[in-house]
């Protein structure tokens, strides 16, 4: 495994650069990139259908820069300087534990009272620069494809929040042993509240910019299945806990063509520390596991890039809006539920039912999916903006 994208360039070039980026957080990044980049292009294609149109922005030209804007700019500049300097002076101890540095109280005043200065100074200039003698309102004209980067960041932001939330509803026993490292850390998310949350935010954005909501969601169903499988390598890359069952079994001979590690796997060097010791192994991460398992992030991985391209391919041949995004909810609670058969999760009882969280999620999917597939219509009011 390799938790960092340092303990990667060594293994495969055998050049050591200590590197604070961790390897999920790294393919989490090119998953966003990746899900931005499909979105913007199938806003772009639907705008030239006629199926999205432009709207209406007010902007004011000529105000300086208020209060709230260079104290805004200065608080970010205060952060920047107060961790960055600190990161910069302590480097070994960045890269050795890059989370605890950026997430604890440590820090140098100095330096983010000097940042924040003078980001402050330059959000004054800036608005003392563009400062008009009257004040200018002007309607501008925007697209929805424009607004890639705000559906993204809001996306991201409320995924994140919804996958810790998800995930410590389903880990309780940790939140109440360390609550902080349980809120705070960025282990431990559940893809499935990523999306609940990140999907209700992106629809409520559009609505706001008069987006609709079905169209809206076609146009993010690809991006969501190939950003998933990406996301889902770098939990095989970094080997973050989210493995399968013991899997003793021998190989079968119908899969001889296969790696042995991509059938069973004990995931040496993981990043959680999970395990035990391996012989001769220093440094931080020199744990694997005691008995192999399934590599289910591998498997997820394949099945959903595939399943991107499945989404891609027949994305123009659907032309009710909402078809599209109920094909990928049902495609992705068909995934899930099958992974889940041979994955480590948390139980519980449900009418009587062992189940995981996942599975009632990806249940409640599959159900959602096959209703907007059979019951959706072409001028459905889900997809009406005013």
């Amino acid at each position: 495994m390799y938790p960092t994208i340092s303990d990667l360039l060594k293994d495969l070039f055998g050049i050591n650069i200590p590197l604070p980026i961790q390897s999920f957080g790294f393919m989490m990044a090119i998953s966003f990139m990746l899900a931005a980049y499909t979105l913007q292009s199938e806003l772009l294609r639907k705008e030239k259908q006629g199926r999205l149109h432009s709207f209406i922005v007010k902007v004011v030209k000529g105000a300086p820069a208020s209060r709230a804007d260079i104290f805004g700019a200065a608080l970010t500049g205060f952060f920047v300087g107060f961790k960055f300097l600190y990161a910069a002076m302590n480097y070994s101890e960045f890269v050795a534990d890059t989370q605890g540095v950026l997430l604890s109280a440590k820090g140098n005043i100095i330096g983010g009272l000097l940042v924040a200065a003078i980001m402050g100074y330059m959000r004054y200039r800036e608005g003392e620069k563009n400062r008009l003698p009257e004040l200018v309102h002007e309607d501008q004209e925007m697209f929805p494809h424009q607004l890639v980067m705000n559906i993204t960041f809001v996306a991201a932001i409320a995924g994140i929040i919804g996958a810790k939330i998800f995930h410590n509803l389903e880990n309780l026993d940790d939140l109440r042993r360390d609550p902080i490292d349980a809120l705070l850390s960025f282990s431990g998310l559940t893809m499935y509240g990523g999306l609940i949350c990140g999907a209700i935010a992106v629809i409520y954005f559009g609505r706001k910019h008069k987006i609709g909501a079905l169209d809206l969601s076609d146009a993010t169903a690809p991006g969501l299945m190939l950003a998933y499988g990406t996301g889902r390598l770098g939990c095989q890359i970094a080997g973050d806990g989210d493995w399968g069952i013991v899997n003793l079994n021998p190989k079968p001979s119908f899969l001889s063509w296969l790696p042995d590690w991509a059938w069973s796997y004990s995931y040496p060097n993981n990043v959680i520390n999970s395990g035990i010791p391996i012989p001769g192994c220093e440094g931080h991460h020199c744990m694997m596991l005691t008995d192999a398992v399934y590599p289910t992030p591998l498997y997820e991985a394949i099945a959903c890039i595939l399943l991107f391209f499945v989404l891609w391919s027949v994305r123009k041949k659907i032309t009710v809006p909402g078809k599209l995004f109920s094909l990928y909810l049902l495609l992705n609670g068909i995934e899930r539920m099958m992974i889940e058969q041979i994955r480590v999760n948390n139980k519980f009882d449900l009418l009587g039912l062992t189940v995981t969280q996942a599975e009632v999620i990806a249940a409640v999917l599959m159900i959602l999916g096959a209703s907007g597939l059979l019951f959706i219509k072409r001028d459905s009011v889900l997809n009406k903006t005013s």
